[in-house]
């Protein structure tokens, strides 16, 4: 389990590079197998040269063997490690990039699927997005990295027994010096590793902040404000701050890790290189109890077990470091999500006979936003939720579409608890179009259709996927209820116009009422029968509102409708009006009812009658 600080037990680390490497086998089986063979090639190479080949030679020499035999040896040994290296350099060149993208490919499909299934408050968590950014950075290196360094560790770990037995055999006294690069790497080498894990995880949210400051910089929406504003200051000194917090960080870490690195150098190399070479000179030019032959064996012999200690230990501190790392990746996978996206429940039908908010209260951080609150939207009817900013209208249409769910109380279509329901299904029976729309890098016509399947009758009454001409018939006619067909149509490919300038710079950047109308085509273009309009009209201007919402109002008679807004004067024609004020129902009723009875609504009417009459007899709309 993950501790508060960020920290994990050192069996949990451990436990998450298995967990690493069974996920690495789901995607790409082959690469698991190619990585097990190329680790223990690389540990029988560094062995069998000092262990075996060299004391054979050596031996052989000092036994006279003749010099046939000796090179039919090195030739055998030689076509052995030709071999082992051409499938090295294959596994290199051709094996490793394809099983890479393999990987790539099958991981980053389990975390988008993933993402896309969390329910919208993960987001909206500060905490929650930065787990998921540090599972989703370089997640495909990682975990190739982290299978690397496990099959490191295992066939390490033999190769290093192997190699103090050999020593042992050799020189009893040598097997000594191993521990110098036993402490170097599993002392020094792993407190090290803290220090990195510990700056990289400081230097985050600083990070953060450079990169946020890289993109807006060279983003088109912000160019506008950028150069009409002095907001570039205060991002320059955003910018500098974040440098000067990756500065302060390196700064804390930076004296500790270098006396760290030192004692890791001098005990993991300078120690045992040295002092072996002492040892061995002593015993051969001062004791003369020990030949230059075997003083030729031993130092090869400790070469390679040195690199063999190292590499194992390496391996070892690697495989807790990644299990760090490996533990944001696991623990989103393995995320339970509140509102799956794929939740399968009982099939809603495709009927809204009413839809009943009873008692709801909903709160985000522990700030309440919906408070005790109950409404009821009937089939067929429409319906205006109007207030001030910060009302709660937004946070109600988000728990009628389930992105959240009630703190108490609970919502019920035709009788039922709402999360009785398949999530997708119940989700497909509305239509909306939010405020804070956003427009996706594709066609204006994807735009408007957004991958929704549009639905024909093939003559018989069954429904059957439109063809591509009544696709495009279809989304013209919602271009046109919009009002945004004669924009669209001086677009220098009209609905196969790109929107934004990301992937063509020949696309198209209107103007948010144009953006507007274009969301509002995306409610026009889907059959079901409840649709949201969310400040539909923000952004038009008085005449352009007004045919606006007569081409809501007569298109979708025979829908539910719902309008969230603050100009009064575009929703008095609906059938119920409900006023809310700090996340509850103040007032409800017919715009005339309301109007009558002189409170809230009356008043925020009267009003915004008076500068709307002002503003145009001033000649706004001129």
């Amino acid at each position: 389990m993950a501790e508060k600080d960020g920290k994990i037990k050192r069996s949990r680390a451990i436990a998450n590079n298995f967990y690493a490497l069974r996920l690495l086998w789901q995607i790409c089986p082959s690469l698991v197998i190619h990585q097990g063979v190329m680790r223990f090639l690389g540990y029988f190479e560094w062995l069998f040269y000092s262990a075996f080949f060299m004391r054979h030679i050596i031996s052989a020499m000092d036994a006279g063997d003749s010099f046939r035999r000796i090179m039919t040896y090195i030739v055998v040994v030689v076509v052995v490690y030709g071999s082992m290296t051409v499938y090295e350099n294959m596994f290199d060149g051709a094996i490793l990039p394809v099983d890479r993208t393999a990987v790539n490919k099958g991981l980053y499909r389990r975390l988008f699927r993933k993402s896309r299934n969390v329910e919208l408050s993960c987001f909206e968590d500060s905490d929650f997005y930065d787990k998921y950014t540090l599972a989703m950075e370089q997640a495909d290196d990682r975990l190739i990295g982290t299978a690397e360094a496990l099959f490191k560790t295992m066939f390490g770990a033999v190769a290093s027994v192997c190699a103090f037995v050999f020593m042992y055999q050799v020189d009893k006294i040598s097997v000594l010096f191993i521990i110098f690069p036993v402490i170097g790497n599993f002392v020094f080498n792993r407190k090290i590793s803290r220090i990195d894990y510990e700056r990289n995880k400081d230097m985050a949210p600083h990070n953060r902040r450079i990169a946020y400051v890289n993109r807006v910089m060279y983003l088109p929406d912000y160019a506008k404000e950028m150069r009409l504003t002095g907001v570039f200051k205060v991002m320059k000194q955003q910018y500098r701050d974040a440098i000067l917090g990756v500065s302060d960080v390196t700064k804390k870490y930076t004296k500790k890790a270098m006396v760290l690195h030192w004692f890791y150098v001098m005990f993991t190399f300078t120690f045992i290189f040295e002092g072996l070479l002492i040892y061995g000179a002593y015993r051969t030019v001062v004791s003369h109890s020990m030949t230059l032959a075997e003083l030729s064996v031993i130092t090869s012999m400790m070469v390679s077990t040195t690199w063999i200690l190292i590499g194992f230990t390496e391996a070892l501190t690697q495989l807790f470091r990644n299990g760090l790392f490996i533990e944001y990746l696991r623990g989103f996978l393995e995320y339970k999500e509140r509102i799956p996206e794929d939740y399968a429940g009982d099939d809603p039908g495709t009927e809204i006979r009413s839809i009943e908010f009873k008692d709801v209260s909903f709160s985000y951080k522990d700030k309440e936003v919906i408070s005790h609150l109950s409404m009821e939207f009937r089939g067929g009817k429409t319906y205006a939720i109007v207030g001030h900013n910060g009302a709660g209208k937004t946070t109600l249409i988000k728990l009628l579409l389930r992105f959240y769910d009630p703190t108490d109380g609970a919502i019920f279509l035709n009788g039922r608890d709402i999360r009785e329901y398949d999530l997708k299904k119940y989700r497909a029976l509305f239509a909306t179009a939010f405020q804070d729309h956003r427009m996706f890098s594709m066609t204006v016509r994807d735009n408007v259709l957004m991958g929704e399947t549009v639905w024909s009758d093939d003559g018989s009454g069954t429904s059957v996927p439109a063809s591509p001409e009544e696709c495009d018939a279809r989304v013209v006619e919602a271009l046109k209820l919009a009002g945004a067909y004669d924009k669209v149509m001086t677009l220098p490919k009209g609905t196969d116009t790109i929107l934004t300038h990301e992937f063509d710079d020949e696309g198209a950047v209107l103007s948010g009422g144009e953006f507007q109308k274009i969301v509002v085509a995306r409610a026009f273009v889907k059959e079901c029968p409840f649709k949201v309009f969310d400040e539909p009209s923000s952004a038009l201007d008085p005449i352009a509102e007004a045919t606006l919402f007569d081409n809501i109002y007569e298109t979708c008679r025979h829908n539910t409708l719902v309008f969230i807004s603050h100009r009064l004067s575009s929703v008095q024609n609906a059938d119920w009006v409900y006023l809310l004020s700090d996340g509850t129902v103040k007032e409800a009723g017919t715009h005339r009812k309301l109007m009558e009875q002189g409170g809230i609504y009356a008043d925020m009417y009267e009003k915004q009658a008076k500068n709307y009459l002002a503003i145009t007899e001033g000649g706004a709309s001129a």
